[in-house]
């Protein structure tokens, strides 16, 4: 085999992987900035406000600003996969398990024990609204945008009831060091909580039949059935672990911060999710998934949300710019613009063969 039969191989494998198309923009707002400013990735090492060395630069802002999106997108992956739909609750959701979480914390004094309390209580509510949404789709056949604009609409509202229409601070060195950093240790706390948690499901995926069932019930559910899959159990699965993402994010949000603000917490969360697992190269129609394109696609949406505020873009315009630039990637990926790229690769491929034919003769 020649060195270009090979290098022809490898770039027709990478062109139609599923990673391919967020890899490439990822690539492009790499090549982008270095070209714009050269030290937009620079790294260094500061003081913060407690006297900690920590490291500190847009690469880290992006690493640690993506956090929850990360994260949703996960629960958002699984969904879409199972049920052929997108949540479009789970911001509010997240509003609710946010002020459990808070109202935990509240009650007493914050130690490590109430911490993880709150966050176990803040994961079973989560978990029960979101298994709503799940009996809504799974048992009821609603569609899952429908089923969650119940949720989407009456979130906030619950999350508001729930801290007696206030918006509550919590302070402790301990959430200050599971929202900002650990003392001794350089990178953000949030960046090692997504690690852990994507260590986890990737484990998950990878150990258990999971994926595969998920992939079944997504593709044809009468044919998983047939095969001993219950696909409304299979969805109430994804349902759970989206509650648990949910928390998670709420969570996380509310020690970065100190207080929980139904209004304003993870607002807007859910439609970044949605496009993150699009840009990854996931299916919205269901099927098929892969957790690192979605996570990708995460990291995308923040990298040009910083590109952005870094070109000195006011916060009202951002959303414009970036609406613009998804849809661009979007629509790259879409099935049309890859045939086309598929019947010009094989032009490509023709016209070569039948070169290196007349070279022969």
């Amino acid at each position: 085999m020649t060195l270009k039969t090979k290098t022809s191989d490898i770039l027709k494998k990478v062109t139609q992987s599923q990673l391919a198309i967020p890899l490439f923009a990822l690539l492009l707002l790499v090549i982008f900035n270095l070209i714009r400013d050269p030290s937009f990735f620079a790294i260094t090492i500061k003081q913060n406000n407690m006297g900690n060395s920590v490291l500190s630069g847009n690469l880290v802002s992006i690493l640690n600003g993506a956090s929850e999106l990360v994260i949703l997108s996960i629960g958002m992956t699984l969904v879409t996969a199972a049920t052929k739909g997108q949540d479009i609750s789970i911001g509010a959701v997240a509003a609710i398990a946010g002020s459990v979480f808070v109202k935990i914390l509240r009650s007493g004094t914050i130690t490590p024990g109430i911490i993880i309390g709150g966050l176990l209580l803040a994961c079973i509510v989560a978990i029960l609204f979101c298994m709503f949404n799940g009996i809504l789709i799974a048992k009821f056949g609603i569609q899952p945008m429908i089923a969650s604009l119940i949720l989407y609409t009456a979130g906030r509202p619950i999350a508001y009831w729930i801290n007696g229409g206030a918006t509550p601070n919590v302070e402790s060195p301990l959430l200050n060091y599971l929202g900002s950093f650990i003392p001794g240790i350089a990178v953000p706390s949030p960046i090692l909580i997504v690690i852990c948690f994507i260590v986890i499901m990737m484990l998950l995926l990878k150990f258990t039949t999971l994926r595969l069932y998920l992939q079944a019930v997504g593709i044809n559910e009468k044919a998983a059935k047939l095969n001993g899959i219950s696909p409304v159990f299979m969805k109430l699965i994804v349902f759970v672990v989206l509650g648990v993402c949910v928390a998670i994010a709420g969570s996380m949000n509310v020690c970065r911060i100190g207080l929980i603000n139904h209004e304003t917490i993870l607002i807007d969360i859910e439609m970044d999710a949605i496009l993150a697992v699009a840009i990854g190269g996931n299916s919205l129609g269901g099927g098929k998934f892969r957790l690192a394109g979605s996570i990708i696609g995460a990291y995308i949406i923040q990298s040009l949300t910083i590109t952005l505020y870094a070109m000195k873009v006011s916060s009202t315009a951002v959303k414009a710019y970036k609406a613009a630039v998804i849809v661009a990637i979007v629509v790259i990926g879409s099935p049309v613009v890859k045939e086309l790229f598929k019947k010009l690769r094989g032009r490509c491929s023709a016209a070569m063969a039948s070169k290196a034919v007349k070279e022969v003769k």
